[in-house]
């Protein structure tokens, strides 16, 4: 079968494609920073507005959710109309929302901002990853889906945590540190607009694999399942850390508000060293194997930190190796792993689902429940459950997950079969 107009890359776009994705990366970034800024501020605002570890929980689980389902459903219109076309109006959505989360007086209205900012989210990631994957040459996917990664977990986990806690000396309260961090998606949707070249829609992405091939078919391929199940488990692992971490430092190993936002920024450190080099590891090894031992890695990493002591340099390493396996195995399963399943014209579906399906139950039923164990039982557990999330995690890739043909995810984006 040939391709059509809109799957074919344009010839010497290699410019394009540094500025496609640097913009993207841009993106993405600014997804992290606004949605993990309000982590590191949870001990301040819990005394401030009166919340719990279950309502830190809600909080996270609110954006999660509808995160993942808008993922689910975007991600088909994104192959319908085009990812520029959602992701520009996404991109000023959530800048704004972010802005507005500054002005919340209690855990009701925090609710629906985050609500509401994860619905604009979600349609943004599945879409910018998948334009990253278009604009990219064929042995540079892996690299260039975790640069976007990159930039996210660079912004997110090791950006926001040290900009919020230093923000928190200088401004009045933590209100204005939400408006702050609103005014880059701004700037960043005028560079998609500017840089990113529209696509024609295909005639028709449900049918477009082949008789028979359609958006229900995506959802029920056993390698989708697979990475969905694998995804929630990641993600799962960086929410528990995200969300409760600051908690668990401050509370359990009665760290300062300055020594606990250096050691969560080894999860941003962490996260942009594996996104450098795990991604990158995959395009040369294998995506599979490079994400089982991505895999193994975290879960060392998470074991030792289970048992360490208020040592900070020794907290921020351990933190540090765990987010770098994390982060790589991550952008494997949600990037090649997923693409490679399905091929070019269902890319944003499929992409969708994963980063859909992992968010509703690894970014929002997990930090409910790991909330209520915290509650229930002490924030000790937070570390354990972490460890339990990656574990099942690595079961899953290895029995449920096939590597793509030839490792071929950038092979299969120049034929659909």
């Amino acid at each position: 079968m040939t391709n059509n107009a809109h799957d074919v890359r344009p010839a010497g776009s290699a410019g394009y494609e540094v500025r496609a994705v640097f913009i993207l990366s841009i993106g993405l970034g600014l997804v992290g920073l606004d949605r993990f800024i309000i982590m590191p501020l949870f001990p301040v605002m819990a005394k401030d507005l009166g919340l719990t570890y279950k309502d830190m929980g809600l909080i996270s689980a609110s954006l999660a959710l509808t995160w993942g389902l808008s993922a689910i459903f975007m991600g088909r219109l994104a192959d319908r109309i085009g990812v520029k076309a959602v992701l520009v109006p996404a991109a000023l959505a959530f800048s704004g929302l972010v802005a507005l989360s500054g002005v919340a007086g209690g855990l009701g209205s925090l609710l629906i901002i985050r609500a509401l900012m994860g619905f604009a989210e979600g349609a943004f990631v599945p879409a910018g990853i998948v334009a990253a994957m278009r604009v990219s040459k064929p042995t540079r996917v892996g690299l260039n889906v975790g640069l976007l990664h990159m930039a996210m977990a660079l912004f997110g986990l090791g950006i926001a945590p040290i900009m919020a806690t230093q923000l928190l000396k200088v401004l009045p309260s933590w209100h204005w540190i939400f408006v702050i961090a609103a005014a880059p998606g701004v700037l960043m949707a005028y560079g998609l607009k500017r840089i990113l070249r529209s696509e024609p829609a295909p005639a028709d992405a449900g049918r477009a694999l082949g008789p028979g091939v359609s958006w229900r078919s995506v959802v029920r391929r056993p390698a989708i399942v697979a990475n969905a199940l694998a995804m929630a488990c990641w993600l799962s692992a960086v929410t528990i850390k995200a969300a409760l971490l600051p908690n668990y430092l401050t509370d359990h190993l009665h760290l300062p508000l300055d020594q606990m936002g250096f050691v969560l920024s080894g999860l941003g450190v962490g996260g942009v060293i594996g996104m450098l080099t795990v991604p990158a590891l995959g395009d040369r090894f294998g995506y599979k194997r490079v994400a089982l031992a991505s895999a193994v890695l975290h879960l060392v990493a998470l074991g030792l930190f289970t048992f360490a002591g208020p040592d900070v340099v020794y907290l921020f390493a351990l933190l540090l190796l765990s987010s770098l396996a994390g982060a790589g195995a991550t952008a494997l399963t949600v990037g090649p792993l997923t693409g490679g399943a399905v091929g070019r014209p269902l890319a944003a579906t499929a992409t969708g689902i994963v980063v859909g399906c992992g968010e509703i139950i690894g970014g929002a039923v997990t930090p409910v429940l790991v909330g209520s164990l915290a509650a229930n039982n002490g924030i000790g557990v937070v570390p354990v459950c972490a460890f339990v999330a990656v574990g099942l995690g690595g079961l899953v890739l290895a029995l449920g997950v096939r590597e793509p043909a030839g490792w071929g995810y950038g092979r299969r984006l120049e034929a659909v079969p």
